[in-house]
């Protein structure tokens, strides 16, 4: 075995912490946030949307590195995995500074275009906040590169550590900024961005020294390779354009939110922050998932990647069980903490009861499965499954039920189930026939 039990753990315990950490973090932000109005959380909501659409594109990036990193450390091909690593912190680099180039100079525009009807108080938050967000964005793509990286080498607590440090940077600036400064939306972007800055900073650091299992001796010394560049686009690309069209759909919807009354995408904004807590399990199984499958694969043990990927998505459903529960018993209080109005606060327990069935029962095998594919060079696959249902289910449905029968905003959250379980049962099928572990022998052998 590849890998014992002890040893999966020790992988996916860190990432459990780490993505803890960073989704509670987001809810304090939103808390602080709404402490300015229901204008300014609003604003921060949609930009939100916005952002994660752009930051998917080279964020998929270090999840194709990270697939063909883990490949060759499973293959103990060591000069490879080095060449691999450097072009994977200076492909991301390069790809997040043109998105914040565009990002910058075109965000009125972007904007307008996705969220013109929104009311003007929420429009001028939402612009402060995109600008400073964006800035982050080559500093968030090389923390997320390397951490990839250190995620290959099996090693998830140096990430950890970087991001309790650059979570409490950015919750400290949004106490004094916000509170202090009376910033608002402005105030919570800005202490984003130096956090990212800084996290960014520390874990170029840790690439280099000398104990890693991947050495980094100049970052700046590095040869271009187009074949490694490839495999990585190969993985990456298909994966980006399907979370890139994911999110985009989520814009799509979230201008359909636009629509409606401030209460409305209060109620909406508050419940998408609180139900984001309960993704953090399925990602850090999904980040596990790539690692442990993809060095399986590379050392050519079908059997023993089909039988981690089981037992990652066993531990997975354990896990949500308990977080979802809880959350279902204690949702009111938790709302209450967000001041909404009594319109809104109901509207929000609603759609955080209906989004929580849905999460521990189908999303497990809606989204995590589907990384034990990519872990074996098997994207384009869940990239049409994805983009199809998105597109079917999420969007096309979201505005048949608001718009067409009148359902109202609930719609939307009706239309998101209908898209995880038309997933689900797609890749259960896929990965019980195992074609999934053929890609890898046709395509990355050689």
């Amino acid at each position: 075995m590849l890998f014992t039990k002890k040893d999966i753990f020790k992988i996916l315990i860190p990432l459990l912490i780490e993505q803890f950490l960073t989704v509670s973090i987001g809810m304090i932000d939103s808390m602080m946030v709404s402490s300015a109005g229901e204008a300014a959380i609003s604003g921060v909501s949609l930009v939100d949307s916005l952002n994660l659409l752009l930051v998917y594109i080279f964020s998929a990036l270090s999840g194709g590195g990270a697939v063909v990193i883990s490949q060759f450390i499973g293959k103990k091909d060591v000069l490879k995995t080095e060449h691999a690593s450097k072009l994977l912190v200076w492909v991301v680099f390069v790809v997040s500074l043109v998105i914040t180039i565009v990002a910058v100079c075109f965000r009125r525009g972007l904007l307008s275009l996705v969220f013109g009807s929104v009311e003007s108080h929420v429009m001028s938050n939402a612009l402060v906040y995109f600008l400073y967000t964006a800035l982050s964005y080559p500093f968030l793509a090389l923390y997320g590169a390397v951490s990839a990286i250190f995620r290959s080498m099996g090693n998830t607590r140096i990430s950890l550590v970087v991001s309790l440090i650059k979570n409490l940077i950015n919750v400290a600036g949004n106490a004094i900024l916000i509170f202090e400064f009376n910033m608002g939306a402005a105030g919570a972007a800005i202490a984003t961005l130096f956090s990212r800055v800084i996290g960014a900073a520390i874990m170029m650091v840790c690439l280099h020294g000398k104990r890693n299992m991947i050495h980094i001796d100049n970052i700046f010394k590095v040869k271009f390779d187009f074949s490694i560049v490839k495999r990585i686009c190969a993985i990456g690309i298909p994966n980006g354009l399907e979370n890139g069209m994911f999110q985009f759909g989520k814009v799509l919807t979230q201008s359909l939110v636009a629509t409606f009354a401030t209460v409305y995408i209060a109620a909406n904004s508050a419940a998408n922050s609180i139900t984001s807590i309960q993704y953090v399990i399925g990602a850090a199984v999904s980040l596990t998932m790539v690692t442990v499958v993809g060095r399986c694969i590379g050392a050519g043990d079908r059997d023993g990647a089909k039988n981690y990927a089981k037992m990652l998505i066993k531990i997975e459903y354990c896990l949500i069980f308990v977080l979802t529960g809880s959350m279902m018993i204690f949702v009111k209080p938790i709302v209450s903490l967000y001041n909404l109005s009594p319109e809104s606060s109901q509207f929000a327990i609603t759609m955080i009861l209906i989004h929580s069935v849905g999460n521990c029962t189908v999303w497990p095998v809606a989204f995590t499965l589907p990384a034990s594919f990519r872990a074996s060079s098997d994207v384009r696959y869940p990239m049409i499954i994805s983009i199809f249902s998105m597109w079917t289910f999420r969007v096309g449905m979201s505005y048949m039920l608001c718009k067409g029968f009148g359902v109202g905003i609930m719609g939307i959250w009706y239309a998101m189930m209908a898209d995880w379980i038309f997933r689900a049962v797609v890749y259960v099928v896929r990965f019980k026939r195992g074609t999934w572990m053929m890609k890898y022998s046709h395509n990355d052998k050689h």
